[in-house]
């Protein structure tokens, strides 16, 4: 009680005053907001916005810590050949790189956020409480961190705050920082070096060619090579990759979480599985008919499993964490399978036909969050149609 009473009288101090939504931030992150609605319908619930912000990063946390020793082991496989994975080495070498990218993430994003609510005089929006998580997840280990502040810095006012804020913006923050990274700075986003720590340094060795090379399965695909990885590596994430898109079996664990809460959409993500499946069995059908030639630039990708696409690159990560985005994914629950197939489908167009960056679900995902509200726009339109048609046939 001491210690409540305490943070009241500190609420009523600086109440009025510039630093009264900073202080409501903190004081509401420790304890449920005292609000109660006192007109009007509403849902009892024990949930509030930053509740389920918190339940959603508590569902990335194992891919936070499985690509801290990623991020370690994929630098000493690379340096000495041969690496052990769960060691205290890779846990210090992955969190010396990956803790960075996380505090530059929150604290720009974070800054920015408690600026505008003080010079606009609202409360501190929640919403980025899971896009500062997201962001150091989703980039190379080794992209610089005065680049990542940059991003973040557009992605939160130009992406989220010039339409609104939380609950406003149409494209995931997010993605939307990731995107910028990749158009201003491609050679930190893509290629053969950024994927694992050191390798962009180009550290040569005595014979003259690089001492470390981190490509990625899709990497080699697209240029025709074949991949040296299990598919059990490949499932669980003992692969090159972005710092938290590795492992499949963590992603799924997230995902069982987050439906479990309530929280994420189960038709987005069996649908976007779907539409990726659809795609990839169309370009392996038109591998096996021979209507592509082998050793054409399509052609790894396009013979690879289509199973196996949902085991690689940023596909199963994007799709569990970013297309289920409440504010710019569909609404409706027929708008959700269709945003979600679409989604999946699209992604792996973009990366068979986009060999010199093959990954697609970052153009997938914001491409449908353009196109969610016209989604949902038809979906009820639909759904108005038929009910009319419906009354019209019972009162013939």
């Amino acid at each position: 009680m001491g210690l409540k009473q305490n943070l009241h009288n500190l609420k009523e101090k600086y109440r009025g005053t510039k630093m009264e939504q900073s202080f409501n931030a903190l004081h509401t992150f420790l304890y449920l907001p005292n609000m109660t609605t006192h007109s009007g319908g509403h849902v009892r619930d024990a949930a509030d916005l930053k509740r389920v912000m918190n339940t959603v990063i508590m569902a990335m946390v194992p891919c936070l810590l499985f690509g801290m020793f990623n991020t370690g082991y994929q630098h000493y496989l690379a340096v000495n050949g041969v690496a052990e994975f769960l060691t205290l080495d890779n846990l210090i070498m992955g969190a010396s790189k990956v803790l960075p990218l996380v505090i530059v993430s929150y604290g720009v994003g974070l800054g920015i956020e408690f600026i505008f609510a003080t010079v606009k005089k609202h409360e501190v929006e929640e919403g980025y409480l899971v896009s500062g998580m997201l962001v150091p997840l989703i980039v190379p280990v080794d992209v610089p961190l005065w680049m990542l502040a940059v991003a973040v810095a557009f992605g939160v006012i130009i992406g989220k705050e010039l339409f609104g804020g939380t609950g406003m913006n149409i494209l995931n923050p997010a993605l939307t920082i990731r995107a910028f990274l990749f158009f201003n700075w491609a050679g930190w986003m893509s290629g053969d070096k950024v994927w694992v720590h050191g390798a962009v340094d180009k550290v040569m060795s005595s014979n003259g060619v690089d001492a470390i090379s981190g490509e990625t399965i899709l990497g080699k695909l697209a240029s025709n090579s074949e991949p040296v990885y299990s598919t059990w590596d490949m499932f669980m994430g003992f692969i090159p990759g972005s710092v938290g898109e590795t492992s499949v079996a963590l992603i799924l664990f997230g995902a069982a979480f987050l439906i479990f809460t309530g929280i994420g959409s189960a038709r987005i993500m069996l649908s976007a599985v779907v539409g990726a499946v659809v795609m990839g069995l169309i370009f392996n059908g038109l591998v096996d008919a021979d209507v592509i030639a082998e050793g054409t630039k399509f052609y790894g990708l396009m013979s690879f499993p289509f199973w196996q696409h949902l085991l690689v690159g940023g596909l199963a990560f994007g799709i569990v964490f970013m297309a289920t985005d409440p504010v710019s994914a569909a609404q409706t629950n027929k708008g959700k399978i269709i945003y979600g197939f679409l989604i999946g489908f699209l992604s792996i167009l973009i990366r068979v036909f986009n060999p010199a960056y093959p990954e697609g679900v970052m153009m997938a995902i914001l491409l449908m969050n353009v196109f969610a509200p016209t989604i949902d726009h038809y979906v009820v339109e639909g759904n108005v149609k038929r009910r009319a048609k419906r009354l019209k046939l019972k009162t013939a």
